[in-house]
């Protein structure tokens, strides 16, 4: 079961560092991944974290990894994210998105397993669905 995820966030409530949740993470990340700002999108993760994408068949590591998948499949192909739910997992956060973008057919599902370290990621598993 996907649950979406509502954000609570707003100028008259604005989450607090003590507040924040996983859900709040998540939606939040996926927001700054919309901007196609690099380094908002890489302060989501750890230094040392892993994001692993067997559609494309690598594996990135460290915030150059993971900043060159974003250069890569983000920007490049001015990808626009549609957050579709989450569902917490064994030790992780399965997520549910739409992406549409300069890619081949423009529209496609996927999914992120994400493990997070505090509030933040420390690792990624991206696969398309």
């Amino acid at each position: 079961m996907i649950i979406p995820i509502i954000s609570t966030q707003s100028e008259e409530n604005p989450l607090s560092e003590s507040t924040i949740t996983q859900d709040a993470v998540i939606a939040e990340w996926i927001t700054a991944a919309n901007t196609h700002g690099r380094a908002e999108f890489l302060s989501f993760f750890t230094a040392d974290a892993v994001l692993d994408d067997p559609s494309v068949g690598e594996v990135f590591e460290g915030h150059e990894g993971v900043g060159r998948y974003f250069d890569t499949y983000f920007i490049g192909y001015n990808t626009q994210t549609r957050l579709v739910g989450a569902e917490p997992r064994d030790g992780f956060l399965h997520v549910e998105v739409d992406f549409t973008g300069d890619f081949p057919g423009g529209q496609t599902g996927g999914t992120f397993d994400v493990t997070l370290a505090g509030e933040r990621i420390a690792h990624v598993r991206a696969d398309l669905i």
